[in-house]
C-alpha cells in the first residue's frame, strides 16, 4: 500500500519535532532533578538558557573568544545554566550523573579550541557558565584573597589596587581570562620571573567533586589540590573559587615598549635578547612580540620586533639594568613610562598608555577574532639563519603574531613535579605562533595550516622528548580524546607535552576521584582503565618515573 500525502505529512512533522520533543523532556528532567536534589524552591528555569530562548545566543557567545567556534554549524549546548550559588552546581553535577547528560563548564572562555563549550564528540551536552560567580573577597592584613572563578583576572587586580597600591598578583596579561581556566593550566604573566606562576601562588581551594560535595584544601587531600593547581581545567570537578597569596610590588613600576624592524638590526638582536633575557634581574619581564608591517606605500613589507616589558622599580634603576645587562636595546629614559602596578597592569594588555584602571572591568575582550594558536619551549637560542627562515615563513601570512615569553628567576627555584605544571628550570623562552582573522568567510585552512607548517619548521629549535607545550594553549593537532572510554596510552600523546612526567600522577590523581570519568573533554585527564588491578596500576606508574616524584615530594 502506497501511503497517503497526510501520512508522509505525519512522519515528516515527527521526524522534525523529534529533536525538539527529546530536548523538551530532557530539560523538563532536568529542571525537575535539581528541584528535587537541591530541596530548595528556587526558579532554577530563571538560570536555564535554552535555544528556544531569546538571550541563548548572547549568553553563549558572550565570552567566547574564539570567534570559530560561534559559527552555525559548530555543535551547540542543549542549554546553559548559570549558577548563582554553589548548591546550584553541586544540584547540577549530581543530576548530570543520574541523566547521563554530558557537560562542560566555562569561566572566561579563552580556551583555544573552545573545549569549555564546545563539544565536537559528545551529544547532547550542557554548559556551565560561571560568569555570574564573581566574588572577590581581598584581605590585605594576611596578604590573601578569595577569588570565584567566573571572575576575570582584571577583575581581580582592580579589587586588590582598591584596597592597596603595594601589592598584587602574578596572572596574566589579558584581562579578561576567567580565574577558573586560567589558573588550573598554570597562569603565567609579567611577574613569573619574580613570583611565578599563579599557580605558585595558591594556598586553598573550594571544589565540586564527582560526587557532588564541596571541598576545601583540607578535605580534598593534597593529591587533588596538587592536581588541579597547573593541570588544567575539566578533568577533576569544578572549581569554584580560589584563595590566592598576594605579593608585594613597589609603589613605582615602569613599562616600555622599543620596536625594532629587519632594518634596524631585528634579527641580531633578538638573537642577544634569546642568550639574556632568562638571566636579566628578576624584576624585569620584556618579552618579543614579532609581526609583519608595512612600510612603504607599494605594499614593501618588514618584520617588526616589540620588546614590551614590565619593570619592578623606578625608571632610573631600570636604566642602570638595561645599560649593564642588554645595552643593545638602546633604551632611554623617553622611552620608559613610570606609573604604578595597576596601571602596568593596564598597559602590558596592550590598552593605550594614561587608559583609566577601570577598563579592567570591562569582561569582554574587544579583540575577539577567528584564531588558530600553538605553542613551543625553548632551551636554547634559536640560530640567527634559523630566525631569518622564521621570517620567510611570517611573510607568508596575512596577520601573523609569534610571541615569545622569557623564562628564568622564580621559574627556575621551582621544582617540575611541585605543580603539574612543569616546564620550569631550563627553559629559556616560551614560544606562542598565532595566526587570526576577521572574517567568517575567510579560507580558514589556510590560517589553520601556517601555524602548522610554522610549528614544523621550528622544530629542530625547541623542546624534545618531550616536545613541550602549554596546557592553557590547548592544541588538538597533539592529540585527543576520542570518546569517554579513552585510554591513558592515546591520552599521554597530549599529555606529556603539556605535562612532561606529571601526567603519570595526574592520571592517578584521577583514577582516585573520578574513576569513571565523568569530567571530561577531548584533551582531559583520564582514569586508568577498572580492570587493571592494583598491582597493574602500580606497574604502570612506577613504570613512568611517577613514584620517584611522589615519593620525593611526600
Amino acid at each position: 500500500m502506497v501511503p497517503s500525502s497526510s501520512s508522509i505529512l505525519s512522519i515528516l512533522l515527527v521526524l522534525l519535532l523529534s529533536p525538539f520533543i527529546v530536548s523538551h523532556a530532557l530539560q523538563d528532567s532536568f529542571l525537575k532533578c535539581l528541584s528535587r536534589t537541591s530541596e530548595s524552591s528556587f526558579p532554577f528555569s530563571t538560570v536555564l538558557y535554552t535555544p528556544n530562548n531569546s538571550s541563548f545566543t548572547s549568553v553563549l557567545q558572550s565570552s567566547a573568544q574564539n570567534l570559530r567556534f560561534t559559527l552555525p554549524a559548530v555543535p551547540k549546548p542543549e542549554f546553559i545554566f548559570t549558577p548563582l550559588q554553589e548548591s546550584h552546581i553541586q544540584a547540577v553535577v549530581i543530576c548530570s550523573k543520574q541523566l547521563g547528560i554530558h557537560l562542560r563548564v566555562r569561566s572566561g572562555g579563552h580556551d583555544f579550541e573552545a573545549l569549555s563549550y564546545v563539544s565536537e564528540i559528545e551529544s547532547p551536552f550542557i554548559l556551565v557558565d560561571l560568569a555570574k560567580f564573581r566574588s572577590i573577597s581581598v584581605d590585605i592584613e594576611h596578604n590573601s584573597a578569595w577569588v570565584q572563578t567566573g571572575s576575570t583576572n582584571g577583575e581581580l587586580y582592580y579589587r586588590i589596587s582598591e584596597k592597596s597600591k603595594i601589592h598584587g598578583f602574578p596572572a596574566g596579561t589579558c584581562t579578561s581570562l576567567g580565574m577558573g581556566g586560567h589558573i588550573s593550566g598554570g597562569a603565567y604573566g609579567a611577574m613569573l620571573r619574580k613570583y611565578g606562576l599563579a599557580v605558585d601562588n595558591v594556598v586553598d581551594a573550594h571544589i565540586i567533586d564527582v560526587h557532588g560535595r564541596l571541598l576545601d584544601r583540607k578535605a580534598m587531600g593534597e593529591d587533588l589540590f596538587w592536581a588541579i593547581r597547573g593541570g588544567a581545567g575539566g578533568s577533576f570537578g569544578i572549581v569554584t573559587a580560589w584563595k590566592v597569596k598576594l605579593v608585594p610590588v613597589p609603589s613605582a613600576v615602569t613599562v616600555f615598549t622599543v620596536t625594532k624592524t629587519l632594518e634596524q638590526g631585528a634579527t641580531e638582536l633578538l638573537y642577544r635578547w634569546q642568550q639574556i633575557a632568562d638571566q636579566l634581574d628578576e624584576d624585569l619581564f620584556i618579552r618579543v612580540q614579532i609581526q609583519t608591517a608595512n612600510v612603504s606605500s607599494q605594499g614593501k613589507r618588514t618584520i617588526t620586533t616589540s620588546y614590551n616589558a614590565m619593570f619592578l622599580g623606578d625608571a632610573n634603576r631600570l636604566l642602570q639594568v638595561m645599560k649593564h645587562s642588554f645595552p643593545e636595546l638602546g633604551l632611554t629614559r623617553q622611552d620608559c613610562i613610570e606609573t604604578n602596578w595597576i596601571n602596568s597592569t593596564v598597559y602590558m594588555s596592550g590598552f593605550a598608555n594614561n587608559t583609566p584602571p577601570e577598563v579592567l572591568l570591562q569582561r569582554i575582550n574587544m579583540d575577539r577574532a577567528y584564531f588558530k594558536g600553538k605553542s613551543d619551549y625553548a632551551r636554547k637560542p634559536i640560530p640567527e639563519k634559523a630566525l631569518e627562515g622564521l621570517w620567510e615563513k611570517l611573510f607568508e601570512a596575512e596577520s601573523p603574531l609569534v610571541v615569545f615569553t622569557p623564562y628564568g628567576g622564580m621559574m627556575n627555584q621551582i621544582s617540575e613535579s611541585q605543580t603539574p605544571f612543569p616546564h620550569r628550570n631550563g627553559t629559556k623562552f616560551m614560544i606562542l605562533y598565532w595566526s587570526s582573522w576577521q572574517d567568517a568567510t575567510e579560507n580558514v585552512a589556510k590560517h589553520i595550516n601556517w601555524t602548522r607548517k610554522v610549528y614544523s619548521y621550528m622544530t629542530p629549535y625547541v623542546s624534545k622528548n618531550p616536545r613541550e607545550a602549554y596546557a592553557n594553549y590547548r592544541d588538538l593537532d597533539l592529540g585527543m580524546n576520542r570518546n569517554s572510554k579513552t585510554s591513558f596510552v592515546e591520552a599521554s600523546a597530549f599529555g606529556t607535552n603539556y605535562f612532561k612526567d606529571n601526567f603519570y600522577r595526574l592520571v592517578h590523581v584521577k583514577t582516585k576521584v573520578d574513576p569513571d570519568n565523568f569530567f571530561r573533554h577531548e584533551q582531559s585527564i583520564p582514569p586508568l582503565p577498572q580492570q587493571m588491578g592494583l598491582r597493574n596500576e602500580v606497574e604502570f606508574i612506577s613504570s613512568k618515573a611517577y613514584l620517584d616524584h611522589y615519593s620525593h615530594k611526600s
